[in-house]
């Protein structure tokens, strides 16, 4: 099920339809795609100006959207030519969010490292494949993975492939079933990220994530800790849209002030 997803991947995984800037296939070496990534980061990291979300996650638009930084000290986004393409743009006070959560991150995981997914165009509107991001306010999050109970991060790198991973309802990877979902990070760091983002003028309004996965997700200490918050996860979701949100989940946020 997960090939039809590939082939509507393709168009911005294989060429540059947003923007002309080389890609990581051009960068000759990691010294100069840091540079490639670090000039765009500085020319597109947005204005000064308030960021404004006009309409909704699935029918939107985005004014005064901010750059994600390509990488922090324990995070980073998950590949170069999506950055490149303008994808990784968010609301002012999201921008806020993600970076406070990371910071208490690094108190709570000291030895984790993140990935950010894709978000938004710099001024929103249709990003496909998805159906949602359209706003400034919708981020998914690469979903964190053990090996032999230790953090493991060597498919991290795959690019847009990574949203092909399948794993099964008990959290493991279906090429390999040594690696298998954390799900305690996975709910800590939701609740860590619900946390930020309330001091942030925003809330969760929606977590999608695989049905299958829920039930292992909240027998977890902040699995139960997120359901005691009554932070909404999908209840249903098509065939489709349930297989391929399981390598990552996605959340929705909105405003609680402006």
């Amino acid at each position: 099920m997960k090939f039809y997803f590939f082939l509507l991947l393709l168009p911005f995984a294989s060429c540059q339809s947003q923007t002309n800037l080389p890609t990581t296939k051009i960068v000759e070496n990691e010294s100069s795609q840091s540079d490639t990534i670090e000039t765009f980061y500085e020319a597109n990291k947005g204005n000064d100006l308030p960021s404004k979300s006009i309409g909704s996650v699935s029918n939107g638009s985005l004014l005064n959207g901010k750059l994600l930084p390509f990488s922090g000290t324990n995070f980073r986004y998950f590949d170069t030519t999506s950055y490149l393409n303008k994808r990784a743009f968010v609301h002012d006070q999201l921008l806020k969010t993600v970076l406070s959560c990371y910071k208490e991150c690094e108190i709570a995981f000291p030895s984790h490292s993140f990935c950010i997914m894709e978000c938004s165009n710099e001024k929103g509107g249709k990003i496909a494949p998805h159906h949602t991001h359209q706003n400034g306010l919708s981020i998914d999050f690469m979903t964190p993975l053990v090996k032999d109970g230790k953090p493991y991060y060597a498919l991290d790198s795959l690019g847009a492939e990574h949203y092909l991973l399948e794993f099964d309802a008990e959290g493991k990877n279906s090429d390999d079933k040594t690696i298998e979902i954390d799900f305690e990070t996975v709910a800590h760091h939701l609740w860590i990220l619900e946390q930020t983002a309330r001091k942030n003028g925003l809330k969760i309004s929606k977590v999608i994530w695989k049905l299958e996965l829920k039930d292992e997700l909240f027998a977890t200490e902040y699995g139960k800790k997120l359901k005691a918050q009554n932070i909404y996860f999908a209840q249903n979701l098509t065939p489709i849209i349930n297989s391929l949100h399981d390598d990552h989940y996605h959340v929705d946020f909105e405003l609680t002030r402006d």
